[in-house]
């Protein structure tokens, strides 16, 4: 799920500082509102249109982009995760996190149906669901859910984190729920 190296080979330091920087305001942007424009994002991150569109020329590049270094970062926060939490702490947390990516996601409608970007959230699932192993591994081998659960069915089964309102109450809804499901994981006695 790497993004694909830039053409011509090697990319200069500050421009990788740029790139990352621009990921970052674009993401926050987006959640904000999916219909956020370029010009607002370029504004945002403290550089010209042009460096902007040097590093994404079109807006669904900007898009596709600000997934793959979400669900990258997703997949590759589950190690420290773990270490700041308990396992089971660490599941929540994690599924917390991807539930908002997924809703960001869902933010932004109509720009997320292009081939391209229906090809990077194919790309992106096999990562997502080797992380949702790892995090199984850890509880099973902690005894706080049964092992040898699979993961693409708890990925699917949690898959109702980003269908709750973004608000208090869909916040409060979704720990309930998801104390439901966790208490369904639990080891059989």
């Amino acid at each position: 799920m790497p993004e694909p190296p830039p053409p011509g080979g090697r990319v200069r330091a500050d421009a990788l500082r740029n790139r990352e920087h621009i990921l970052r305001v674009a993401h926050d942007a987006f959640a904000e509102s999916g219909t956020t424009s370029l010009n607002t994002i370029a504004k945002r991150a403290g550089v010209g249109p042009g460096t902007l569109y040097r590093h994404f020329p079109t807006r669904e590049d900007l898009i596709l982009a600000v997934y793959r270094h979400d669900m990258q970062r997703l997949v590759d926060s589950v190690p420290g995760v773990l270490a700041a939490h308990g396992p089971l702490d660490a599941f929540r947390t994690w599924f917390l996190t991807l539930a908002r990516y997924v809703r960001l996601k869902h933010g932004l409608g109509e720009a997320l149906g292009t081939a391209a970007v229906q090809h990077a959230v194919k790309e992106s699932y096999p990562p997502v669901t080797a992380a949702v192993g790892t995090l199984l591994r850890a509880c099973g081998e902690e005894g706080s859910l049964r092992p040898g659960l699979d993961p693409a069915d708890v990925l699917l089964l949690m898959g109702f984190l980003w269908r709750v309102p973004q608000d208090e109450e869909g916040e409060r809804q979704a720990r309930r729920v998801m104390e439901l499901v966790i208490d369904g994981l639990r080891p059989l006695t």
